[in-house]
């Protein structure tokens, strides 16, 4: 990372990150004009149907507008589009929501997805045999997202399910996966990361978030204490393809006061590992 960006990103190791404007999304789509084979009102389209949360189900054109950089007008047309389509609707209010019909996009990828497929089943069969919540997800930029999940209990104030998006840089999984990024990606990412303090156990500076990864691949694997929430202890170890690369990452999710932190690397991060390498074969 350059001088500059440690400047704007990490002032002294003690010092937690400098707050940055967060750019919406639909202004991040700015940076691909004047390509012309890139579709800019799909990429509308998809901001707009991100934008819609477990948090917040239904929103009217101004909110949506509000929240993703995008004109009223452009959202009314996307609205619109994905209403014909079925995809989405909205109450006697005017305030939008998605529709079930979108649940075949999620299905499309993940009847498709090799990966997707061979965990489940070994989720489930992990579940059954220690009774906790087990995940395997993938990056998807600063964040990432769940491609299997089996829940026995409800580890977090927040539903997780397939599809579910949370920050990389304060969760056991998002650090493993950070932490086996080839050096220039990991270094763009951390002079772009934005660090939330979710709670007070949170890594608040690029320099103790560097330190972090380091240990990650040191021991192989990333054990998070509430960082993200209060009560929620994680352990995660990284799938491996067949090209050395790291795509994907096992999880086991916890209560903090159920769970100590010694009683996951004893008794859980050797399963959690051999899970990970039955689902390596499937990447071979």
């Amino acid at each position: 990372m350059s001088p500059t960006a440690a400047t704007l990103t990490a002032p002294s190791p003690s010092a937690p990150a400098v707050p940055r404007a967060k750019v919406l999304p639909g202004v991040a789509l700015d940076m691909y004009s004047g390509d012309p084979n890139f579709m800019a009102s799909l990429a509308r389209g998809l901001v707009v149907i991100e934008t819609f949360t477990p948090q917040t189900p239904q929103m009217t054109i101004s909110q949506l507008s509000l929240r993703t950089g995008l004109s009223r007008a452009a959202v009314r047309r996307c609205l619109y589009t994905l209403v014909k389509l079925g995809f989405a609707g909205a109450d006697e209010s005017q305030r939008y929501s998605l529709r079930p019909k979108m649940l075949s996009l999620a299905n499309t990828y993940t009847a498709s997805s090799t990966l997707a497929n061979a965990a489940q089943p070994i989720l489930e069969r992990m579940s059954a045999a220690y009774g906790e919540s087990f995940s395997v997800a993938t990056l998807d930029g600063e964040q990432i997202v769940y491609i299997a999940r089996t829940s026995v209990s409800r580890v977090m104030s927040v539903d997780l399910h397939i599809g579910s998006r949370l920050p990389a840089f304060c969760t056991s999984m998002g650090r493993v996966l950070l932490a086996y990024l080839p050096q220039d990606q990991l270094e763009a990412y951390l002079s772009r990361v934005i660090l939330t303090q979710y709670t007070p156990r949170t890594i608040n500076s690029v320099d103790k978030l560097r330190l972090a990864l380091r240990n990650v691949r040191r021991n192989g694997y990333a054990l998070v204490d509430q960082e993200y929430e209060i009560g929620l202890r994680s352990i995660a170890v990284p799938v491996y393809a067949s090209n050395g690369r790291v795509v994907a990452v096992v999880n086991l999710s916890g209560h903090a006061p159920r769970i100590a932190m010694l009683e996951m690397q004893t008794r859980f991060l050797p399963p959690l590992r051999a899970a990970a390498a039955e689902l390596s074969v499937f990447l071979r």
